[in-house]
C-alpha cells in the first residue's frame, strides 16, 4: 500500500498503536453467523458470539416474512413525518405497545439511533443525566449529546446514585434523568431496577431503560426485566431492539401517549431518518407471532444460560456477576483474551475476545452468548473446549 498523504498519516499512526496494544480489529466473513454452528473459512465452529438469543433470525416463519415481496417495495421512501408511515408501521407499533403493556410505541432504525435521539430530547443544558458506568456506548453517547450535566455512578451502586439525585434536586436542576441498561451486554448481570425506580420516584426523576438484551429473554412472555419486576409504570421510556432476541433489525421505544407524542416531535434521530423498510417490519411482526406462540423459548434460554455459566464456574473461570444468557469469562489482558479465542477456535468453538474500549482496561474477556437454539450437548462440547484451553494457557489449575 502506498504511503498516505500527510493529512491522513494520523490514521496510520493510530492503527499502529492499536495493533501494538492488541486492540486492532479486523472484519471476518462468516457463514451462518446466526445459527448455533457457523462456518468460518471452511471450518465448522460452535457459535457462542451471536445475539440471536431465541433463534428467531433463522426461524422459518420469520425468514419467510423477511423474504416476502411487499407492494410498498424495498424501502419506505421517506421519514415517518413525510410519507414514510405505512399501515405496517402503525400495525407493528400497536402490537409492540400491547406486547410491552404500554400505552404507545415508536419505531427507530436502531437501538443506537433511539438512544442518541431520545435522551437529548428528555434533557438538555441546565439538566442532569445520571448513568451506570458500564452502560452501552449508545447510552453514553446519548447522555453526552444531550449537553446536560452527565454524571456516572459505579456499576449498580444505588447509594451513589441516590447521592447524585439528592444533590441534583437540591441544586435546582430543572430535569433529572437516570439511564441504565437492564441486562449489561458485556457482564451479563442485571440492573437493580426496583431500587432505581424507587429512587427516581423519591427524587422526582425520569427513568430511561435500555432493554436490548432483556426483551425476548426475561420476564413473562419475554417482555423484559421491567415486566419481570412489575415496574412498567415506573419507567418513563423503555427501549428495545429487534436485532437480538427478536431476530431482525431496528428498535422501538414504549411509554405513555404523552411521552411518545412528545418524542415524535422532538427526537431528532426519529424526525430526520428514513422509516424502516416494509420487509423489516414484516420480520418483526412475524417474530412477535412466534414469541407469543412459543413462549417456552424464553425459559429454555435462561435454563441453558444457567447450565453453561455453572459449568464454567465449576471449572474455575471467573464469570463476574453474570445472571443471564450472557456469560463473560474474565481473563484480564487483551493479549491473553486473543490467545484464548484463537485456541478455542482450534478446539471448534467461536467465542470472540472483548477488549478495551468496549470494556475497561484490564478486564478483557471472552463473551459467550447462549441461544435457545443451542443444545446441552453443544454447551457441554464448549465446556470441554474451555477446560482444555484454560489449562493450556495456565488460566486453570
Amino acid at each position: 500500500m502506498s504511503s498516505p498523504p500527510p493529512s491522513l498519516q494520523f490514521m496510520q499512526r493510530r492503527l499502529a498503536v492499536l495493533e501494538k496494544r492488541h486492540l486492532y480489529r479486523r472484519l471476518k466473513t462468516i457463514s451462518d453467523g446466526t445459527k448455533p454452528w457457523l462456518d468460518l473459512s471452511g471450518r465448522r465452529l460452535l457459535n457462542l458470539s451471536s445475539n440471536n438469543y431465541l433463534g428467531l433470525a433463522t426461524h422459518p416463519v420469520v425468514a419467510s416474512a423477511a423474504a416476502t415481496p411487499s407492494e410498498s417495495g424495498g424501502g419506505a421512501g421517506a421519514s415517518r413525518l413525510i410519507t414514510g408511515t405505512f399501515d405496517l408501521h402503525q400495525q407493528l407499533e400497536t402490537r409492540l405497545a400491547r406486547f410491552k403493556q404500554a400505552e404507545a410505541a415508536l419505531l427507530f432504525t436502531s437501538g443506537y439511533t433511539a438512544n442518541i435521539g431520545v435522551i437529548p430530547a428528555l434533557v438538555g443544558p441546565g439538566d442532569v443525566v445520571l448513568g451506570d458506568e458500564l452502560n452501552h456506548a449508545s447510552l453514553i453517547d446519548g447522555c453526552r449529546l444531550s449537553r446536560a450535566e452527565f454524571l456516572t455512578y459505579p456499576h449498580c451502586n444505588m447509594a451513589v446514585l441516590e447521592e447524585q439525585l439528592a444533590q441534583a434536586q437540591q441544586s435546582g436542576r430543572r430535569r433529572r434523568l437516570a439511564v441504565t441498561d437492564t441486562v449489561f451486554s458485556m457482564d451479563g448481570d442485571i440492573a437493580p431496577l426496583a431500587e432505581m425506580a424507587a429512587l427516581c420516584r423519591r427524587y422526582d426523576a425520569m427513568l430511561f431503560i435500555d432493554e436490548a438484551h432483556a426483551t425476548g429473554c426475561l420476564g413473562p412472555g419475554g417482555r423484559g426485566l421491567a415486566a419481570q419486576l412489575g415496574l412498567e409504570e415506573d419507567v418513563t421510556v423503555s427501549m428495545s431492539t429487534f436485532s437480538k432476541a427478536l431476530g431482525g433489525f431496528g428498535a422501538f421505544i414504549v411509554g405513555d401517549n404523552l411521552v411518545i407524542e412528545y418524542l415524535i416531535n422532538t427526537a431528532r434521530s426519529f424526525i430526520f431518518t428514513t422509516a424502516l423498510p416494509p420487509a423489516v417490519i414484516a420480520t418483526a411482526l412475524a417474530a412477535l407471532d412466534v414469541l407469543e406462540q412459543e413462549p417456552d423459548r424464553v425459559e429454555q434460554l435462561q435454563s441453558l444460560g444457567t447450565f453453561f455459566r455453572s459449568g464454567l464456574q465449576d471449572l474455575g473461570f471467573d464469570t463476574l456477576t453474570s445472571a443471564t444468557h450472557i456469560v463473560p469469562v474474565l481473563v484480564g489482558e487483551s493479549e491473553i483474551a486473543l490467545a484464548m479465542a484463537a485456541a478455542l477456535q482450534e478446539e471448534g468453538v467461536y467465542a470472540v475476545a472483548i477488549r478495551p474500549p468496549t470494556v475497561p482496561l484490564g478486564t478483557a474477556r471472552l463473551r459467550a452468548s447462549v441461544m435457545a437454539s443451542h443444545t446441552r450437548d453443544d454447551l457441554a462440547f464448549a465446556l470441554d473446549a474451555f477446560a482444555k484451553v484454560g489449562r493450556r494457557l495456565g488460566l486453570l489449575t
